[in-house]
C-alpha cells in the first residue's frame, strides 16, 4: 500500500510540473525574443542581440547550427551599424578640413572592420526555439556591451585618443541605437 501511495504522489507532482510545460509548448507561441528580433536592448544588462532562423532542415543539429550562424550574422550587421555610428560621431567631434584627420578616419574605419570581425568571436548563443508547425528553428545570439567595450581596449589598431573616445561614448551610442530600434518597431 505504501508503494502505491508513493507512486501516486510522484505521479501527481510530475503532472503538476509537466502539464503546464506541455500546455505552454502547445499554446504559448514563440518566445518574446523571436517576435522582437535583432537589436540593441537592455534587460538585466545592456547587450546586442541577433536572431537567426532557418526553415525546412529536418536534421535538428544542422538546423540549430545554421540558425546559430544566421544569428551571429544578424549580430554582425548590428555591430557594423553601431560601429558606423561611433565613427560618424567621432568624425563629427574631430576638426573638419584637416587632411590628417581624413587619413585618421580611414585608418579608424579599417580598424573597426577588423574589430567587428574579432568581436564576433565573443558572441554567445543564449537561446533556441523551434516552431514545429512551421518547421523553423530560431537562435538568439548575444554580445554584452561590457564585452564589446573590453574588445575596444584590446584592439591595437586604434590610437589612444580614438580608443578613449569609443570607450567613453559606447554607452551613450548604445542607448541612442536602442531608442532608434524602439521607434522603428512601433
Amino acid at each position: 500500500m505504501a508503494r502505491k501511495t508513493l507512486w501516486m504522489i510522484v505521479f501527481m507532482i510530475s503532472s503538476l510540473v509537466l502539464v503546464p510545460l506541455f500546455l505552454q509548448g502547445c499554446f504559448g507561441g514563440p518566445p518574446a525574443w523571436v517576435k522582437k528580433g535583432s537589436g540593441a536592448f537592455q534587460s538585466d544588462t545592456k547587450a546586442f542581440y541577433g536572431v537567426g532562423a532557418i526553415k525546412g532542415i529536418h536534421n535538428p543539429p544542422l538546423a540549430t547550427n545554421a540558425a546559430d550562424n544566421r544569428a551571429r550574422a544578424e549580430l554582425g550587421k548590428i555591430l557594423e551599424t553601431y560601429s558606423a555610428s561611433l565613427i560618424r560621431d567621432y568624425a563629427a567631434s574631430s576638426v573638419v578640413g584637416d587632411f590628417a584627420e581624413s587619413t585618421e578616419e580611414q585608418l579608424i574605419e579599417q580598424a573597426l572592420k577588423t574589430f567587428s570581425a574579432t568581436t564576433l568571436s565573443g558572441v554567445q548563443i543564449v537561446n533556441h526555439w523551434t516552431d514545429k508547425d512551421e518547421d523553423i528553428t530560431y537562435s538568439l545570439a548575444k554580445l554584452d556591451l561590457d564585452d564589446f567595450e573590453a574588445q575596444i581596449e584590446r584592439v591595437k589598431a586604434f590610437n589612444g585618443e580614438v580608443r578613449e573616445y569609443l570607450r567613453k561614448n559606447a554607452v551613450r551610442l548604445f542607448d541612442h541605437l536602442g531608442a532608434e530600434e524602439s521607434e522603428r518597431n512601433q
